[in-house]
């Protein structure tokens, strides 16, 4: 469940090019106050669910402010009994570069548990993690949060259907790129109305999860706010589909029909 929720984080991201540095819109897509709820269902069953928030904070780094990201997710129901899920990431980025300075992750699955914290040093292309120091092909690398808010402030007008896109990213003690290819436009029926999304479908690897020929899906807002709202994919048995439940705090007014 753990991996599986991850990759619909992720599967947003979008950038330009691989070695370069990923140029950003000169405004924010977000602002402190924003929350956004999310449910995990496996099949016609709601597995778990997920809030993520921006927050007003007064930590500093290198004596410039930061946005304070926070996820939580928790099974649910049926779920909950046999397989419970707490989970909580923090990051704080960037309040002009939307790169991160610091992330934490507190899991609890079942019997596994995690405490991990990894400090970003852009410019030296450096992460202190937990479990030791690594190293980044680029001067951009993010985490699991920062990629999420970072990736809704890429300038995305110049896309074209069939371009593929990578970012670095740092997650389970290493760096690794992931790619995304662009679909095009579609309006989707959601929890809050039909509401005009740009789609894409980022890499996977098939294993102990996916199947072969498993192709993974996300839709965001083609909007001023960028938010994923629907997210689905094929496993070995079944599907996963992620859908928003709500949403306060925008930037702008969701626009729905």
């Amino acid at each position: 469940m753990r991996k599986i929720g991850i990759t619909f984080l992720w599967s947003f991201l979008s950038v330009v090019s691989f070695a370069q540095e990923l140029s950003h819109l000169n405004h924010s897509t977000f602002k402190p106050g924003e929350s956004i709820r999310y449910k995990l269902k496996y099949g016609f069953f709601t597995a778990a669910v997920a809030t993520i928030r921006v927050s007003e904070t007064d930590v500093k780094f290198n004596n410039r402010p930061t946005y304070h990201l926070t996820a939580q997710g928790a099974t649910s129901g049926t779920f909950d009994i046999f397989y419970k899920v707490r989970n909580r990431y923090d990051s704080y980025i960037d309040e002009k570069t939307f790169t991160p300075y610091l992330y934490t992750e507190n899991v609890r699955e079942d019997r596994y548990k995690r405490n991990g914290k990894a400090r970003f040093y852009q410019e030296e292309k450096k992460i202190i993690a937990t479990k030791g120091t690594f190293t980044s092909p680029v001067t951009q690398t993010f985490d699991l949060l920062s990629a999420y808010y970072f990736a809704r402030n890429l300038d995305l007008s110049h896309v074209k259907i069939g371009d593929k896109i990578t970012l670095n990213y740092f997650l389970d003690d290493e760096v690794t790129p992931l790619t995304i290819t662009y679909l095009g436009k579609e309006t989707i029926r959601t929890n809050l109305g039909k509401i005009r999304c740009l789609k894409f479908s980022p890499s996977i690897v098939p294993g102990r999860i996916f199947k072969k020929d498993s192709q993974l899906y996300l839709w965001i807002t083609d909007d001023g706010n960028r938010i994923p709202v629907k997210a689905q994919v094929e496993v070995l048995v079944g599907s996963i589909t992620m859908e928003i439940q709500s949403a306060s705090g925008l930037s702008e007014p969701l626009q729905t029909q």
